[in-house]
């Protein structure tokens, strides 16, 4: 299994989306939630993680180089979703499945039980309003594994997600530049 740094594999940058339509995670705010990841966690060893809003795939993607058994990434552009397609298997990561669905559509059929995620991290669109957030957040409570941890990453000045508790419960929050993580554990 190869570790993606900066964006990169074994010095191969991922492909992204060319425009301006997704916004790619910085590198400094991806390690720092990596690092958050692995301290919830231990490890991502056989955890099993959801990535909604993926772009290029680089969350997905690196969480399956840390050691996630197995990886959905939500892509509603299809040729985004061919491009995540062509970087899992240009990384040989087999344990990527990517569903070019809008998001509210994937989560909006209940999951098998099987299919519980331990990560999910959520990557919506900085025009996406708080009430499409929030219904977001509602539709993904089923799909969680008991602990489960949630990370949404929006801007600075959003305000902090409306949390479907008690299923799902804000525990905290860290600025990064222009950026914000919010966390979230499921109960």
């Amino acid at each position: 299994m190869t570790r993606i740094i900066g964006g990169a594999v074994g010095g191969r940058r991922l492909q992204t989306p060319p425009g301006d339509r997704t916004r790619p995670t910085s590198d400094r705010v991806r390690e720092a939630m990596f690092s958050s990841i692995e301290a919830w966690c231990g490890s991502m060893q056989g955890l099993r993680v959801l990535d909604l809003y993926a772009g290029s795939g680089a969350i997905g993607l690196e969480a399956w180089s840390r050691g996630a058994a197995a990886v959905t990434l939500v892509e509603s552009d299809r040729r985004t979703a061919r491009l995540i397609e062509s970087n899992a298997h240009a990384l040989g990561c087999r344990a990527a499945t990517v569903r070019p669905l809008a998001v509210q559509t994937f989560l909006a059929v209940p999951p098998p039980d099987d299919q519980r995620f331990d990560v999910v991290v959520s990557d919506p669109p900085y025009p996406l309003t708080d009430d499409e957030l929030a219904e977001d957040l509602r539709l993904l409570a089923p799909w969680l594994a008991d602990d489960a941890l949630v990370i949404v990453e929006r801007a600075r000045r959003s305000p902090e997600p409306r949390w479907p508790g008690p299923r799902l419960e804000g525990t905290r929050s860290k600025r990064y530049g222009e950026t914000t993580l919010w966390y979230a554990h499921a109960g």
